[in-house]
Parts: structure tokens; C-alpha cells; sequence
């Protein structure tokens, strides 16, 4: 391979973004850094520019982006910085840009992402909310390009390496019977239930297995991220909700499976760490060394499986509704979700209570058809301006 491949990585602070960075500076043959994105984390941001020599840096308004642009002159470092959406969407779609790496978390990666798969990118897709939103019309922005779309979580990468290459063809007609969607059931799986109005953030963000932003660390203890990977899953790889099945497997050794109406089972097994999909992406159909350890299952010794209880994880159940309704109850549920999460981190609410939120939003406004990305969008204001009013009604 001659080309080097210019990557953008949209989110470059966070956990993927560092972890795309470990496995691209492992090929410095294969891929260079063209632009680098962050929201709050412009310290961070500088060191990665002065480490990667982007061409470009985007940051979120233009004091970050006046002192960032100062202090990369200082270093000697000749970055351009760029400005908000408009300046996310200018490298996601810039012609030199050959891979996109879509990891900013939440709604706010929705615009940026669907930019990339406009302008014909590879897209690396780690933010699940831009397919939860706006499942159908990104999938057909996919269809009406020449992008290529790769999933990123471990789950939907598994079930994209087990599956086989025809699936769009329909998973009834390659022999699917069901996707089985992995979870590692977070920091309270086995806690009392009685315990868990009084858990902290701290607690929440604490997970077993893997090393998260505390956003989706907080997602996966109450299984919300299960829930949007279910949606996802199902615009990935066309699959009905009921051919998603979520099974809780402690260990987070296989990260999803594919089953077969012949009795087959395929898994995909590696360690916890998401520089594996990452590689897998960055180089398919290739494979190239990510960094990770070989498994030891000696080491490992059992695989153990369990039902989700719905009593203890709410939001799974919530989540699968929606999927089921369709239109903008993805969107809504997404944008409740979001408000609900940072409620709790910031001390506001119980943990218990974000399940409350989300589905008191839902049952206040009725899922309607979305028919294009302004749709989506109206959907995703309303359901956070109804969050918003449900925790001031609640502080009074």
C-alpha cells in the first residue's frame, strides 16, 4: 500500500479519538492526521496538534479557537483552526480527507457525520446517536453515496465481522435468525435494587470493564448505551428489534453474535479495548496490529451468560419501545437521555430517576414521521426542552 491515508478524527479528546491516535501512529506508513476536533478539552487538543501536526484543529467557539491558534503559533506548530459545526462538517467533507473517524458523543456529532458520508468518506462510526436519530435518512444518504460506513462500537463491529459480506441482501435470505448484542451489564448488575436510588456518578462511571467517557460510562451502568446499540444495530444491518437479543455477558470477551437458522453461532472474542475495532475499520478488508494483547482464554477460564432484568435496567425496555415505534422516538428518546444523563452527573437527580425522565418524554409527545433532518432535529428540541421542564418542576 503506497497511498497514505489522511484521517480526521472528530472527537479527538475522548477515549476512541486517543485510541484511533495510538493505532494510526502505529502505521505511520498507511495514515497521517488531517484534522482534529474538540469540544472543552483545548489543552488536550494543543498537545495532540503539537504531537500529530494536523493541518486542521476545530474547536467549538472563537475564543477557544483565537487562543488555541495562539498558543499552536508559539509552539511552532502551523495548524489551522477552525470554528463550530460549520467548521466540523469543512474537514469531515474537505476533498483531502480519505477517513473519518465520527467520535464526538451525542446529537452534536448528527451534522458532521452525515457530512462525511455526503462527501463519499470512509466514516468510522462510533457515534451511535447520528444512526439513532436519524436512522432511515442517514441510511439513505449512505445509499445515495459512494461512502463507506464501518461500525466502531465493539458490539456492531463483532456482529459486522460475523455476519457474512452479502447481509444487505437481507438477513432472512443469508440465513440469519437473530443478532445477539452483547452487554456487560456495567457497575450494578448484581447490586441490590434497593441500592440503586442511592448511587453516585462516581459509582456510575466506574465500569468493570472498560475505560469510557462518563457519558456513555453512565449509559452502559444503566444499559441506555444497550438500548441505543440496539436501534443501531438495526439500521446497520436491517434487522427488526425482535431479531436483537441482549444478552449480559460479565467478562466482555465476545462482543456480539450472529446466529444461523442452521444452528450455527459465530462470535467475535478479543480483550476489552476498543483499539480492536478501530484497526479492524482503519484497515478493512486488511488487517494490521492494533496494539492489543492476544487473548488468553486459559487465563480468562469461564463465559458466563444472563438475561437483562428489566426491573433493574429500565431504560432497555424503553429503548426497545421506541426502536418498535419508529419516526422520531429514537431522537426523542436519544435527546431525554442526554438531558437526563448530565442531570445526574451534575447531582441533580437519583440515578434511578433518568429512566423516569425518558419515558415521561416519551409519553408526552407522540413519535411522528421523519421525513427529513429538520424533523429529527425538532424532535431532538422538543424532547430536551420537556427534560429541562420535568427537572425544573422537580427542583421547585
Amino acid at each position: 500500500m503506497s497511498e497514505i491515508l489522511q484521517v480526521t478524527v472528530l472527537g479527538a479528546t475522548g477515549s476512541i479519538g486517543l485510541s484511533t491516535l495510538d493505532v494510526v501512529s502505529r502505521h505511520p506508513e498507511r495514515y497521517q492526521v488531517f484534522a482534529l476536533t474538540a469540544f472543552s478539552r483545548i489543552a488536550e487538543l494543543r498537545e495532540l496538534c503539537r504531537l500529530h501536526r494536523p493541518r486542521y484543529a476545530v474547536v467549538a467557539d472563537s475564543c477557544q479557537a483565537r487562543d488555541l491558534q495562539g498558543r499552536l503559533s508559539d509552539d511552532g506548530v502551523h495548524t489551522r483552526v477552525l470554528v463550530g459545526e460549520g467548521g466540523l462538517s469543512e474537514v469531515a467533507a474537505h476533498p483531502e480527507t480519505d477517513v473519518v473517524m465520527a467520535a464526538i458523543v451525542g446529537a452534536a456529532g448528527l451534522r458532521p457525520t452525515l457530512s462525511a458520508v455526503q462527501a463519499n468518506k470512509r466514516v468510522l462510526l462510533a457515534n451511535k446517536e447520528a444512526l439513532v436519530m436519524s436512522g432511515g435518512l442517514f441510511m439513505q444518504a449512505l445509499r445515495d453515496s459512494t461512502a463507506v460506513l464501518l461500525p466502531i462500537d465493539s458490539e456492531h463491529n463483532a456482529i459486522f465481522q460475523c455476519l457474512p459480506g452479502d447481509y444487505s441482501a437481507g438477513l432472512a435470505n443469508v440465513g440469519v435468525r437473530r443478532i445477539l448484542l452483547t452487554a456487560s451489564g456495567g457497575p450494578f448488575r448484581e447490586l441490590p435494587l434497593e441500592q440503586l436510588a442511592a448511587v453516585t456518578a462516581e459509582q456510575a462511571c466506574a465500569h468493570p470493564n472498560w475505560s469510557m467517557g462518563r457519558k456513555i460510562s453512565v449509559d452502559s451502568a444503566s444499559m441506555m448505551n444497550k438500548g441505543l446499540e440496539l436501534i443501531e444495530a438495526c439500521w446497520l444491518f436491517d434487522a427488526r428489534p425482535d431479531q436483537v437479543e441482549v444478552v449480559i455477558h460479565p467478562q466482555s470477551v465476545i462482543h456480539s453474535m450472529v446466529d444461523y437458522v442452521d444452528g450455527s453461532v459465530l462470535a467475535q472474542l478479543g480483550n476489552p479495548d476498543m483499539r480492536t475495532p478501530i484497526a479492524h475499520a482503519l484497515a478493512w478488508p486488511e488487517r494490521i496490529d492494533s496494539g492489543v494483547s492476544a487473548l488468553d482464554l486459559l487465563q480468562i477460564g469461564r463465559l458466563d451468560f444472563q438475561a437483562p432484568d428489566q426491573q433493574r435496567f429500565p431504560c432497555l425496555r424503553i429503548a426497545r419501545q421506541a426502536a418498535q415505534d419508529g419516526g422520531t422516538a429514537p431522537a426523542m428518546l436519544n435527546a431525554a437521555n442526554e438531558v437526563a444523563v448530565d442531570a445526574f452527573l451534575n447531582g441533580r437527580i437519583r440515578f434511578i430517576e433518568i429512566a423516569s425522565i425518558i419515558e415521561d418524554v416519551l409519553d408526552l409527545e407522540a413519535s411522528v414521521p421523519a421525513r427529513c433532518l429538520a424533523d429529527v432535529l425538532a424532535a431532538d428540541a422538543q424532547a430536551r426542552m420537556l427534560a429541562s421542564r420535568w427537572l425544573h418542576s422537580r427542583d421547585r
